[in-house]
């Protein structure tokens, strides 16, 4: 029975597969030794529809592992759920093939004091297809590996005897076309390990028989009206009730620091409306959370309640001097975010505890960051719930699967998908739905995004209206990244590292959803000490730190221009890929919080334009002194007399590398250059500006202002922190060597200051 269901509910089998235990190094992280412990993932896992009494299924479960067409194999050992089985944290550490089936299963006891009631099974995620049996029975399935389920398995409990719960699941992962994320059963770049099975809680919770499955909360502001009036708000409120009868009733309360702000009461089937007449808006600078408590009354008693919360905001789209802008609350907000994978080197696609997560996402605000973009992956409940909490806006992609359609990232293929099979589109469709409804209660998430880059991209205008009907209240980013179709919110641009900007009109909103990439390797924290990557790899922290506040400066004259928002890649290291502000294990972060916070604050608030001190050859050309022999000593001193040197305009190199302004052909293994300034005012807040290939060192009046590996596209700005310059003659000095490929150099210094 069991193998014939199982295969009823699998596509096509693929090809056997050998595959291995994956072999990595040991990477833990601080929490690594108690969710080892099973001292982890114990809380509550459904803040926003909470009863007091429930009971976790964590912990060790049994498996075993066999083929497609096997009956329930032997038992191989324990598993420690809610962690998957490739993941260390599991105990097991195995890969799971497409012509492969995972079975786990467990016994629990049903308390005393559940008697009378019914008891709901939870599953936070199972990744993918599930089938699920207690006590002989099959009594539920589920498609899809990153939404909830819940199955009322009151029929078939023992109440006096041990339950035995058993779950196969049956993941193909990249072999088949089913939304998967960035997993894959070939890990290398940007594609990570897979994972198979449950990979959050598993619960137990006693209901009565008529009670609150679920609640639709709806939120609304009025208009922002004079200032320093009062704002009313509003929570359209709608409950799916089991069991109601005619005449029951649902009662929703409202509290603000304990105190009754609304009320409403209605029928169990009605929307009931909450108008709470001095509305706190929920912002990320003041992310304000009402308490809820929703009831179901028979005959002035009542049969359920659930305590949840809610945020009062809204998230909109509108032109502004015919320019798209996106506003919170009415008023126009820029979105600066840090792209979020969700990989942990201990648990893959789960964190070893809730506090992992919280981390992260403390994190995340301690940068100044405001928005997280969650990226092809879903979360459990408590990560949004903390978003929720501490304010940060979340832009929540849908995970992905089948082929990739044509893509680029300068638009070439706007316009383009492929054709996915019907059923791979239901499946689509299906996740996206439950992915909006699982988190439709959480003010932060403020935007859905279906497609990135590509992957699996089809029928997208089709979906993306249809994600706007399912919810109107949010943004939709119909195709993150290109292969663009004039639908939805946002035109999304991605650029490494950037930053740049799609073109503004009056509909779509102008979004940057990906940028940066600046790659940092630290030693002792990789996943692979070979073969880690970047998209632009520095030599060390100070570099990263420099090179992204260059980003911040360009970043923000694009604001000015009528970007709406933008995303820096990312968060924290993952697997071989070092572009994270952090690493892999959460052990190092590899900026000064403080000093990322100053920059977003400026990003904010708008840089002054840089004003030259000594203009580089992007406009027209600029002199220079140069040789291509080495110079002898103390040659970068401003007294070093250079009368002997060549004069020529910059900037320097070969025509065809990509960005230069060639002013003069160099075509040989070095060159050193000097160039003057004369200043009749002291000078601070300075930038240097340049555009490098390949490596160079940069001095300052003999002072080493850095060394640049590698090679730009493109010129960049890089800060001067701490340093000012006197009235008076002053003098930039440059050495850049070239291996192979184009080659040019050109640099110029800027003041910020007002």
């Amino acid at each position: 029975m069991l193998a014939a269901l199982l295969l009823a509910l699998a596509p096509a089998p693929a090809a056997p597969q050998e595959l291995d235990t994956p072999a990595r190094p040991r990477l833990d992280t601080r929490w690594t030794d108690d969710a080892a412990a099973g001292a982890t993932w114990t809380e509550h896992p459904r803040p926003q529809l909470r009863r007091a009494d429930w009971q976790s299924l964590n912990g060790p479960w049994r498996w075993a592992v066999g083929g497609q067409r096997a009956q329930l194999p032997d038992p191989e050992g324990e598993l420690r759920v809610p962690f998957p089985i490739e993941s260390r944290l599991s105990g097991v550490e195995r890969a799971v093939g497409p012509d492969e089936r995972l079975w786990l299963w467990r016994t629990f006891d049903v308390p005393e004091s559940w008697a009378d009631r019914r008891v709901l099974l939870h599953f936070g995620a199972v990744d993918h297809a599930a089938l699920v049996h207690l006590n002989g029975t099959m009594v539920g399935r589920h498609d899809g590996g990153y939404a909830p389920f819940t199955i009322d398995v009151t029929p078939w409990l023992y109440r006096d005897l041990p339950n035995e719960l058993r779950v196969a699941v049956y993941d193909p992962t990249d072999a088949g076309g089913w939304p998967r994320g960035k997993q894959t059963l070939d890990p290398r770049g940007i594609w990570y390990t897979a994972v198979t099975g449950i990979w959050q809680t598993v619960w137990l919770e006693p209901v009565a028989s008529t009670h609150v499955q679920d609640l639709h909360p709806v939120i609304a502001l009025d208009p922002v009206g004079d200032a320093g009036a009062p704002r009313a708000g509003r929570l359209r409120l709608t409950a799916d009730v089991r069991a109601a009868r005619p005449g029951d009733r649902l009662v929703a309360e409202a509290r603000a620091g304990g105190d009754v702000v609304a009320r409403a009461e209605g029928a169990a089937d009605a929307t009931l409306t909450l108008a709470v007449a001095d509305a706190r808006p929920w912002s990320p600078d003041d992310p304000f959370l009402y308490d809820l408590r929703v009831a179901v009354v028979r005959d002035g008693e009542e049969l359920d309640a659930v305590d949840s919360y809610f945020g009062l905001r809204t998230v909109d789209v509108r032109a502004v001097d015919g320019r798209a802008q996106l506003l919170l609350n009415g008023a126009p907000w820029f979105c600066l975010g840090v792209l979020d994978q969700g990989y942990w080197p201990d648990g893959l696609y789960a964190a070893p505890s809730v506090e992992a997560l919280r981390h992260d996402l403390d994190l995340v605000k301690a940068l100044g960051f405001d928005t997280v973009r969650k990226h092809v992956k879903v979360e459990p409940d408590l990560w949004y719930a903390h978003c929720d909490r501490i304010g940060l806006l979340v832009w929540q992609d849908l995970p992905n699967g089948g082929r990739h359609a044509p893509w680029s990232a300068d638009g070439t293929h706007d316009g383009q998908e492929i054709v996915r099979p019907v059923e791979e589109i239901a499946q689509l469709r299906r996740e996206l739905r439950a992915m909006i409804e699982a988190l439709e209660d959480h003010p932060s998430v403020v935007a859905w995004v279906p497609f990135n880059e590509g992957w699996g991209q089809a029928a997208t205008k089709s979906i993306a209206l249809w994600a706007a009907s399912l919810d109107p209240t949010r943004l939709v980013d119909a195709a993150s990244g290109g292969n663009d179709f004039p639908v939805g919110d946002v035109r999304d641009v991605h650029a490494y590292p950037g930053p740049r900007m799609p073109p503004t009109d009056a509909r779509r909103i102008a979004f940057l959803g990906e940028f940066g990439g600046l790659g940092l390797p630290v030693p002792g924290h990789l996943w692979a000490e070979e073969g880690s990557w970047g998209y632009r790899t520095l030599p060390d922290a100070a570099a990263l730190e420099a090179r992204y506040a260059g980003l911040m400066l360009e970043l923000a004259s694009l604001r000015e221009r009528g970007l709406a928002g933008a995303i820096y890649t990312q968060l924290t290291d993952v697997e071989t890929e070092v572009n994270g502000l952090q690493t892999y294990d959460r052990e190092v972060v590899k900026v000064d919080p403080a000093a990322l916070r100053a920059l977003h604050e400026r990003v904010r608030a708008g840089f002054p334009a840089p004003r030259p001190l000594r203009a580089t050859s992007e406009d027209e050309p600029r002199p220079w002194r140069h040789v291509t022999s080495a110079p002898p000593d103390g040659w970068t001193a401003a007294d070093f007399d250079d009368a002997a040197w060549t004069a020529a305009p910059g900037g320097f190199g070969t025509r065809g590398t990509p960005g230069a302004v060639v002013g003069t052909e160099w075509d040989g293994p070095e060159i050193w250059l000097r160039a003057e300034l004369e200043l009749d005012a002291p000078a601070d807040d300075l930038w240097l500006r340049l555009h490098h290939d390949e490596d160079a060192e940069v001095w300052l009046d003999g002072e080493l202002l850095g060394r640049f590996a590698g090679y730009t596209t493109r010129y960049t700005w890089h800060p001067l922190r701490g340093r000012s310059l006197a009235p008076g003659r002053h003098v930039l000095a440059v050495h850049c060597r070239q291996t192979t490929g184009g080659q040019f150099f050109d640099a110029g210094l800027y003041t910020l200051a007002r």
